[in-house]
């Protein structure tokens, strides 16, 4: 099985650039059964508040707290 660590380094100040790792995780790698985590680093980190999920909406991605519930349906780890 393939492997796949993303890492970012964004946080909520940008919504759209925050939620794209997690729907890559989410909607493309573990969607296609490869094996896939997220570090999150530095502003990132601020995205597992519970607050800051519930806010996080990015342009033309779904919201971050679907994309957080996908990414745990799916297996997807976070290092933070």
């Amino acid at each position: 099985m393939a492997r796949l660590l993303i890492v970012t380094s964004t946080g909520p100040q940008d919504a759209t650039r925050a939620s794209i790792p997690f729907h890559i995780a989410a909607n493309g790698a573990a969607a296609s059964d490869v094996d896939c985590a997220i570090a999150l680093a530095g502003d990132a980190t601020e995205l597992v508040r519970p607050d800051v999920t519930d806010a996080v909406r990015g342009v033309g991605v779904p919201a971050l707290v679907d994309l957080f519930r996908a990414c745990a349906e799916r297996g997807v780890l976070f290092h933070v």
